[in-house]
Formats: structure tokens, sequence, C-alpha cells
């Protein structure tokens, strides 16, 4: 009411009735570099949503194919049959891990039975370390897919808000240059062009809010499977020793 009241008294005192100007007319009148700079922070936020739903299929995909193989594993005692099974959860990252070492097992139980002076499978032809690099290297392959695109999302999160600043400070600049070139003292001439100028900053936040809480949680869950990859890991290197390096 305060607010209608001023105006009112404004109109009957002759003053011009300052305007009220929409988000899309504040975009629409700043200048080119304040569209340049909200236009590559929608850029930004788009590709970012487009990141977070991929991930977020893709993580949950593999949390979910990880419990279901890790069952399988502890079910059956049929290592040859866990094998077969493993083929159909090919995003699962433990299902991976248990192929690598698996097929490098194999691979050196082969060797074993094709050595004519029967060698040590824990010497010359390598053994559990050799099975053990195997999974090691399967680990870091399924952590570097699970952690594909993350960077992105990092650099909106850090980028965007100073991305949005920047646009800020110029549109501001611009604002007070314009009222130096009309000799005028009023807040009304340079209102327009700081709200114009404070919409770069809230997309600038509006991009890099969500990009920063969904980079945070796609790490916490990829550090999960990779802890649930080293302790599949231990165990299948403790049943392979057992069982295939005595």
């Amino acid at each position: 009411m305060d607010f209608l009241w001023s105006l009112q008294l404004l109109a009957q005192d002759g003053l011009p009735v300052p305007q009220q100007h929409g988000v899309l007319d504040l975009v629409r009148g700043s200048g080119l570099v304040v569209q340049s700079v909200l236009y590559l922070l929608i850029l930004f936020s788009v590709v970012s949503w487009g990141i977070i739903a991929h991930k977020y299929r893709q993580i949950r995909r593999s949390k979910r194919e990880s419990e279901k193989f890790i069952e399988v594993f502890w079910e059956r005692r049929n290592l040859s049959s866990i094998h077969d099974a493993s083929r159909e959860l090919r995003i699962g990252p433990v299902a991976q891990v248990f192929r690598a070492g698996y097929e490098e097992l194999v691979r050196v139980s082969r060797a074993k039975r094709d050595s004519p002076s029967g060698e040590s499978m824990t010497t010359e032809l390598g053994g559990v370390d050799n099975v053990t690099r195997a999974m090691k290297r399967a680990t870091s392959v399924e952590i570097t897919k699970l952690e594909k695109y993350l960077t992105f999302l990092a650099t909106t999160a850090s980028a965007a808000p100073f991305i949005g600043l920047f646009g800020t400070v110029w549109g501001i600049m611009n604002a007070f240059m314009g009222l130096s070139v009309t000799h005028s003292s009023s807040i009304q001439a340079v209102a327009p062009g700081i709200a114009e100028a404070l919409i770069a900053t809230a997309v600038g936040l509006a991009a890099a809010i969500p990009a920063l809480m969904a980079y945070n949680y796609f790490v916490q869950q990829i550090k999960v499977l990779a802890v649930e990859m080293d302790n599949f890991s231990h165990e299948f290197l403790n049943i392979a020793e057992r069982h295939f390096f005595k």
C-alpha cells in the first residue's frame, strides 16, 4: 500500500512514474555483453541438467546391478556360472571387476597346465599378483566411467557464479556510465540497468547450485561403489588364493 501511495503522489506532482519491468523485459533490454553472459549461463545450466539426469540413471543402475551380482556371487558356487551371469550385468562395476579377475585367473591356470616344466603359479607365471593387477585395473576403468562428465558439473559450480558476477559488474558499470551522460541524479535512471545486471548473478547462482549439489552427491555415490569394488576384490582374491594358489 505504501508503494502504491507513493506512486499516486508522484503522479499528482507531475513526476514520471517508474514502470514495472518483468524479467523477460529486463533481459531483452540488457546490453550485448549481459545477454551473452545470460545465454552462456543458460547453456551451462541446460547441459548440467542433462548430465545430472544421465549420471543419476547410470549410478542408480550401477548400484542395482552390483547388488544383484553380489547376491549371485554368494549364492552360486561355480565360478564359470557366475561369469556367465556377470555378462548380463554390463553396467554393474562389481561384475566387471569380477570378470577381469576371473578371466585373468583362467589365463594363468591354462598357462600352468600348458607349461611343460610345471612352473609355480605364484612365481614365474605371476599367479595371484596378475589377478590382483587385473582387478585393480578394472576398478580404475569402472571409476573412470562413473566419473565421466563430472568435471563439467564441477566447472559449472565454480565458474557460473563468477560469470554471472562479471555480467552484473558490467551491467552496473554501464548503468552508472549512462547516469553520468544524462547528468541525472535520480535512482530511476539507473534502477533498470542495475536490475538487468543483477539478473546475471541470479542466473549464475541458479546454474551453479544444482550442479554443486549433484556433483557432491555423485562423488559420494561413486566412493561407495569404489569401496564395494575394493571389498569384493579382497574377497575374490582370498577365495582364489585358497583354491587356486596353494
